[in-house]
């Protein structure tokens, strides 16, 4: 049995007095790989060389995160597609829309947004999507752009069952986090009704911790706490659990 952690921010300053112990307990719990979201250029460094001290174990995405969409986007856009060009990456996030914190530069997250999906698009690999209080508009932009080539997964997701269901429709993996053991989310019920070939694991480490650490920082060793609860909601094994979603995984990022 292993896990795939399909977002998770190891590289982040909140690891560096204990990075290498953390990562042992990501091993030793049975995480086989990470998945690491970029943010923006300052943080594209510290993610390639986490890395490249890992190799095969953990592996970058490129993009530019929707909250660091700011003035100089068209400069950050420029930095994202020199990676790209560079050498490969197996997926273009995390991308998005987010209108939680700031809806200011909302505009140019839209452009962002789309020009990192039709870049997804030219090179056939998938997105993986931030969207926070903007579910609504995220998914209008996705439907309007979508081909046959667009795919990828919602991160975090944490919207309706009837939005679960038309990102579903989309193509689209629902990446389910920590939330789904918080007893007042409600994101265990949406999972239970959700078919499990639809759902990938995730931490978003360090942020959104499963209960039973709640409230300290996250890493990648408590994927099992989420996948032991969506194993008692859909009453089925956490092996299954395991088996399933990182077979999902799989096929989202192109892993052989």
């Amino acid at each position: 049995m292993y896990f795939i952690d399909t977002h998770a921010h190891l590289y982040a300053e909140e690891f560096k007095e204990d990075r290498a112990e953390m990562m042992q307990r990501t091993f030793d719990a049975g995480v086989e790989r990470i998945y690491l979201p970029a943010i923006d250029s300052n943080s594209h460094t510290a993610m390639l060389e986490l890395e490249a001290d890992y190799p095969t174990r953990c592996i970058a995405m490129m993009g530019l995160h929707p909250c660091y969409v700011k003035e100089n986007v068209a400069a950050e856009l420029e930095i994202v597609k020199q990676y790209l060009a560079e050498r490969p990456f197996v997926a273009i996030g995390e991308i998005g829309l987010d209108l939680y914190w700031d809806k200011t530069f909302f505009e140019q997250q839209k452009h962002a947004f789309r020009t990192q999906i039709q870049w997804a698009k030219d090179l056939d690999i998938p997105i993986v999507i931030h969207t926070r209080a903007a579910m609504e508009e995220t998914i209008a932009i996705v439907r309007a752009e979508k081909n046959e080539r667009l795919r990828g997964i919602f991160h975090c997701f944490s919207g309706t069952l009837e939005e679960a269901q038309e990102i579903i429709e989309l193509g689209f993996m629902l990446g389910i986090g920590g939330v789904v053991t918080y007893k007042k989310a409600g994101i265990d019920l949406i999972v239970k009704d959700i078919d499990l070939q639809y759902l990938v694991l995730e931490t978003d480490a360090p942020y959104l911790t499963p209960t039973p650490h709640r409230g300290k920082r996250n890493e990648s060793s408590y994927l099992t706490f989420i996948a032991q609860r969506i194993a008692e909601v859909k009453e089925i094994s956490i092996e299954e659990v395991a088996r399933i979603t990182s077979e999902n995984a799989n096929h989202v990022f192109g892993f052989q």
